[in-house]
């Protein structure tokens, strides 16, 4: 069922506001389409703004960033593997706290986006989402200091002038909640890019880390791989170490010349042999790259923080804490299979050409033997999808040595069949006229057919019709449901009851 929009109580007020409250008010900080239609348009402007103005912000919530140096923060940038890579740091880190020979840290803060199915699940403490309570307590808190020193400073308070954009106030109320919870660790990862993105105000990370690069946010990063590498270079401190998984020739030579300006101790960390004995809790074998990184940032944050080695070295042989943690790890959404009676779902929200056909690769490596129907649920509503899927279509031709898809269709990202959208998953930054006409699933449509796959093709206005009507399919369906983390946060919110994406199991 959907969830109804509540009233939100206006703040300063006096009465209980709710998590829906919260929520509501949340979305008002949406951009919608037309905004970022114009912030496309001339994307330099607003990056150069972008952190000045983070600070202002933060200055009218009470903070300074050197407030946050007690956080202990461990920044994780790149294209792919980010939210991969902080699941493994935080897993980890978690074994270290169980660890009598350590204790350390109390209390672990993981700041990521997107979320899949609700809010709450970006700002996580101990590997799980903040409660409900939670969320609406520090959100408010947050919200009223912003209000009252708006209309104080005569720019007529959140409802009526400006006030900052959804991610970043996300990124505010993360270090608000982590702040007033006493975490004396956080590992933060960065939104968009890194020079300018809002998460990177911070002054004194213990660590910092790029993932894999590729080509993404063109329009606010460039369209080359030395472009992009200096935009996620940025996340790089003085007096910090900065680590890189292995990237193109053309992507390391720019984080080397900002290595060389920022002064930094840099290390390449390579797949390391002792990530390559264990099976790692994350499926697809490029985690094998995120897991280094991430064991030799933990190695590096535990050195600073407690003064002890743990015990790396060259990679070879891994404690048993980093063992554990490595196994341990969960990151819903990525490279995920969920069986029920008639059907296994395999679920992947890559939306990056990279992104894909590493989806792609793993998904030709899972067992389909039993299967009548292969099916594919696809949908990607703001990048090039048509190329997308094309992609996705190439890489699995060239693993199985065909066609496998039986019926493939293209859905938006609409939850639910009346067309509703729970509260934590509407989107006011796409085009609803697109929505509303299939414009895009009309396209894939049409497209498809040139990729050579003789499966049945369907248009669809919602996930959860098109989750019934797979259902209705004679015999055992194996579904791959990939193309965005919005489709596969709306499709998790139809197929599961109540479970929330968290990075350690419960």
């Amino acid at each position: 069922m959907a969830e109804v929009p509540a009233t939100p109580i206006p703040a300063g007020q006096t009465g209980d506001r709710t998590y829906a409250d919260a929520i509501t008010a949340l979305n008002s900080f949406q951009s919608n389409f037309a905004a970022l239609e114009a912030l496309r348009k001339n994307p330099g402007y607003s990056s150069q703004k972008s952190l000045p103005e983070m600070i202002e912000w933060f200055r009218r919530a009470g903070y300074k960033p050197s407030d946050f140096n007690n956080l202990s923060i461990l920044h994780v940038a790149g294209t792919k593997g980010k939210g991969s890579t902080c699941a493994f740091i935080t897993s980890i880190l978690r074994q270290y706290a169980l660890s009598p020979s350590y204790k350390f840290p109390s209390k672990i803060g993981t700041y990521t986006s997107p979320h899949l199915k609700a809010v709450r699940e970006r700002i996580q403490i101990n590997g799980h989402p903040i409660s409900e309570a939670l969320f609406t307590k520090y959100f408010f808190e947050l919200y009223d200091r912003l209000e009252e020193s708006s209309r104080k400073e005569g720019l007529g308070g959140l409802s009526d002038g400006a006030k900052p954009m959804y991610f970043r106030f996300l990124t505010m109320l993360a270090f608000h909640t982590y702040v007033r919870e006493g975490c004396d660790t956080v590992i933060l990862e960065v939104g968009v890019g890194g020079e300018h993105d809002s998460t990177n105000i911070i002054e004194a990370p213990t660590v910092t880390g790029i993932t894999r690069l590729g080509i993404d946010h063109v329009g606010l990063l460039g369209n080359t791989l030395g472009r992009i590498a200096w935009h996620k270079a940025g996340v790089f401190k003085t007096g910090s170490k900065g680590l890189s998984v292995q990237q193109e020739e053309e992507a390391m030579d720019t984080i080397r010349e900002r290595v060389e300006e920022k002064k930094i101790d840099f290390e390449v960390i390579p797949v390391l042999k002792g990530v390559e004995k264990i099976k790692l809790g994350l499926a697809g074998e490029f985690q094998k790259g995120n897991a280094s990184l991430a064991v030799k940032m933990v190695e590096e944050h535990m050195k600073r923080c407690t003064g002890k080695d743990i015990g790396v070295g060259d990679g070879s042989t891994l404690p048993e804490e980093v063992k554990k943690g490595l196994e341990t790890a969960v990151w819903k959404g990525r490279c995920q299979i969920i069986t029920k009676e008639k059907e296994e779902w395999c679920i992947d929200g890559a939306h990056t050409k990279e992104s894909i056909m590493e989806a792609g690769k793993w998904f030709a490596g899972v067992d389909r033997s039993e299967y009548k129907n292969i099916v594919l649920l696809f949908n990607q509503q703001t990048r090039d999808a048509e190329q997308l899927a094309k992609d996705l279509h190439k890489i699995l031709k060239e693993q199985l040595g065909g066609d496998i898809f039986t019926h493939v269709y293209f859905t938006t990202n609409r939850t639910y069949s009346d067309h509703t959208t729970k509260l934590d998953l509407i989107s006011i930054n796409i085009s609803s006229e697109a929505v509303d006409t299939l414009k895009v699933q009309k396209k894939l449509a049409q497209a498809w057919p040139e990729t050579g796959s003789k499966a049945e093709v369907h248009v669809m206005e919602t996930i959860q019709e098109t989750v019934e009507a797979i259902k209705k399919l004679e015999g055992k369906s194996q579904v791959l449901v990939t193309g965005s983390l919005h489709l596969v946060g709306g499709f998790l919110e139809v197929v599961e009851d109540g479970e929330e994406a968290a990075i350690l199991p419960n």
